[in-house]
């Protein structure tokens, strides 16, 4: 039976409570031993993984046994914020408010704390989101060069990703990778984010010296990790 990709199933949280419509994304996985649920907090949804041979019986089998647990993790999810018109969106850890002006020119722009868009409506949230990464990528160099000539290390590359669990990377080759989301943490956040990954190209380990490396780099390591444990999950709604 093939499934859906995705669906909304009314699970029951509990024996007297009334049925809830829970939306469900389906994933089949070669990789998979054994099936296994997930919150995706960008989609707001449920993500149900199968294993090549289960079928969707398994996964409803698992679904219904942990209603209670995924009806509670949806509902603990930040509001989703669309990029639209009148929105409000975090740089740097400011609220920006989104304003359509179709007459202006330059697609997205800052203007104080307003982020201006032009151009028809139905390319605005694309234009924001394009502004955000663009404004990501340009921070987030400019940190990262200058940890990078603290430490005496060379980057290869510095890639922007919409990753769910990890906010920045490294690879053995150089090559850092950071969420474009990060630009709407406070600046000492995304400071200590970048430093991170940077005092990686000299230790590619959590050791005392990495540490070492990283407090050298930046002062915010507790801070700005409390700080993503606390609001992460609320930027992985935005748009």
């Amino acid at each position: 039976m093939l499934l859906p990709e995705s669906e909304t199933i009314a699970l029951r949280p509990g024996v007297l409570g009334p049925p809830v419509d829970c939306p469900v994304r389906w994933h089949r996985s070669s990789r998979a031993r054994r099936v296994s649920l997930r919150i995706d907090p960008r989609a707001g949804e449920v993500v149900v993984t199968l294993p090549m041979r289960a079928g969707r019986r398994a996964g409803m089998a698992l679904l219904t046994t942990h209603a209670a647990w995924v009806m509670q993790r949806l509902a603990a999810l930040a509001p989703a914020v669309d990029l639209a018109p009148g929105a409000e969106v975090l740089l740097g850890g400011r609220p920006h408010v989104i304003r359509h002006d179709p007459a202006a020119r330059g697609g997205a722009f800052l203007d104080g704390a307003t982020i201006v868009v032009s151009g028809r409506v139905e390319f605005l949230a694309r234009r924001v989101k394009d502004f955000l990464r663009d404004e990501a990528k340009r921070r987030i160099t400019a940190l990262a060069e200058g940890h990078a000539a603290a430490l005496g290390v060379r980057i290869r590359a510095i890639r922007l990703k919409d990753t769910q669990s990890r906010w920045g990377s490294c690879a053995p080759d150089g090559t850092l990778a950071f969420s474009w989301r990060l630009v709407m943490s406070p600046d000492w956040v995304l400071d200590y984010v970048v430093a991170h990954e940077v005092a990686h190209l000299r230790e590619l380990n959590h050791s005392a010296r990495f540490w070492a490396h990283v407090e050298g780099l930046t002062p915010h390591r507790e801070a700005a990790q409390e700080w993503l444990r606390a609001n992460g999950p609320t930027l992985l709604r935005v748009g």
